[in-house]
């Protein structure tokens, strides 16, 4: 792992997420750029240093530049408290929107990871709306990590793969062998059983025994659990277990597609107390 990207907003997840991103970058040695995307409420010059060009509303204007400049000192001593670490550490502050700042910084750097924190989201709001944390993972060509709560990675001892464990997820096992590897974490490979996709024991343990073999994967239980959705079996799993982290694919699904079938992986993102690992399968 060479670079990990934490999007930062100032929040009490965003401070969590960083936290975790600290100790992971201290572990695998990895570049750490935090990055700050400013919000504009209205049509402004600006340029990447920060300076900002206004026109229009007078009140708008002295707002924006008093946020840009508490935001530019509030970074200046974060790379302060970080210039002495055992790692590379960068900062970036943008304009602009935070999903489409995030994304063109992912492709910029070319992040090995993000790790971002969530708030999450219910009812009509994560229906039509969702977040900028459910676009990323949506989207993103790299692993995702949400964070919710303060933890540590090295607290991290036990991950929950939840997979029908079909060939189209076996593009993201490099990556989630690495997870485990840098956390020292056994591995539950759990199939979830549900009255929609029901499949019998033996068939789901010969499944997964050929996934192991196949991916020379260590470290693992192997566990079917029944539930009356995957995203709630994969939630129950976790927390009858004492689950650590949740590990999962998405598909990426956007537009009418999204709409009809939504996403499981991101369902658990907003739901789960617990950090949420996600990789985007490619299609």
């Amino acid at each position: 792992m060479k670079t990990i990207l934490v999007p930062f907003d100032f929040s009490e997840e965003a401070e969590n997420a960083f936290a975790f991103a600290k100790e992971l970058a201290t572990i695998t040695q990895a570049h750490l750029k935090l990055l700050h995307v400013i919000e504009i409420p209205t049509a402004q010059n600006f340029n990447t240093t920060g300076e900002v060009g206004l026109g229009g509303d007078d009140i708008n204007n002295i707002f924006v530049i008093e946020l840009v400049e508490k935001r530019k000192k509030q970074i200046k001593a974060i790379e302060e408290e970080s210039k002495d670490k055992a790692y590379k550490f960068s900062t970036k502050l943008t304009f602009g929107n935070p999903y489409a700042g995030i994304s063109n910084e992912v492709a910029e750097i070319k992040a090995d990871l993000i790790i971002m924190g969530s708030k999450g989201s219910s009812g009509l709001e994560e229906l039509l709306i969702g977040s900028n944390t459910e676009k990323v993972v949506r989207h993103a060509t790299c692993p995702v990590i949400t964070i919710k709560g303060a933890i540590s990675p090295k607290s991290i001892k036990s991950i929950i793969f939840a997979s029908d464990f079909t060939k189209e997820n076996e593009a993201i096992i490099p990556h989630l062998k690495k997870l485990q590897a840098n956390v020292h974490a056994q591995l539950h490979l759990v199939k979830i059983n549900t009255p929609n996709s029901f499949e019998s024991s033996r068939e789901s343990f010969s499944k997964i025994k050929s996934f192991v073999d196949k991916h020379k994967l260590d470290d693992v239980k192997v566990e079917i659990y029944n539930s009356d959705s995957e995203e709630d079996g994969i939630i129950q799993y976790a927390e009858d277990n004492n689950i650590d982290m949740i590990a999962m694919a998405t598909h990426g699904r956007t537009g009418f597609m999204h709409l009809l079938s939504g996403s499981i992986a991101e369902d658990v993102v907003n739901h789960s107390k617990r950090p949420v690992w996600t990789m985007k399968i490619k299609k």
